[in-house]
């Protein structure tokens, strides 16, 4: 069942991955092409799995629908630019837009977890490997002198301990108003 996970997270990521496979051929950079290349086949695949599981098939596809049209329009517009510098600071520029978006996602339940004192609806394995990557993005990005890179993983850093401070503050024991009888 998919009834408690919500599907923009899957897209924004997924566009996240060809985005920075796309900035890492034009560069080139092979640590970018190869993280991103198994990054979007594994969402490819969560997608799929997503789709499969999923009661609101209609739904689902329509966002996969509507997400390679931009893409397409994306690519298109992209293809408009002869000039290197001027393509790398647009596709640069993108890429960061939708970092930033992708990371920022999850954080759609956050009234909904405020609102019911309760984490159920966050993925805490998800929120660790967010602050994990997005760490690891930044450092990368720091060490290549690359700010594309390194300005949307901050975000990144940002949300997921805003996350994980939800996890500590709506911890599951913390999840029952009620305390347990003593016999």
């Amino acid at each position: 069942s998919v009834d408690n996970i919500q599907f923009p997270p899957f897209l924004t990521t997924k566009a996240n991955n060809l985005c920075w496979l796309g900035y890492g051929c034009w560069k080139p950079d092979w640590t970018l092409i190869i993280i991103n290349s198994i990054g979007a086949a594994l969402q490819s695949l969560y997608i799929l799995v997503y789709f499969y599981y999923s009661t609101t098939k209609r739904q689902v596809l329509l966002k996969v629908l509507t997400f390679l049209a931009l893409l397409a329009a994306a690519c298109g517009y992209f293809c408009y630019f002869t000039d290197k510098d001027t393509l790398r600071s647009h596709v640069g520029l993108f890429c960061s837009i939708l970092t930033i978006m992708m990371y920022a996602s999850p954080l759609t339940d956050l009234a909904k977890v405020i609102r019911s004192r309760s984490t159920r609806c966050l993925s805490f394995p998800l929120t660790v490997t967010a602050f994990l990557a997005s760490s690891s993005w930044t450092l990368y990005g720091l060490w290549l002198e690359d700010l594309y890179i390194t300005v949307p993983n901050v975000p990144g850093i940002v949300t997921s301990v805003v996350r994980l401070w939800l996890f500590w503050r709506y911890s599951p024991g913390r999840d029952n108003p009620y305390r347990p009888l003593h016999a």
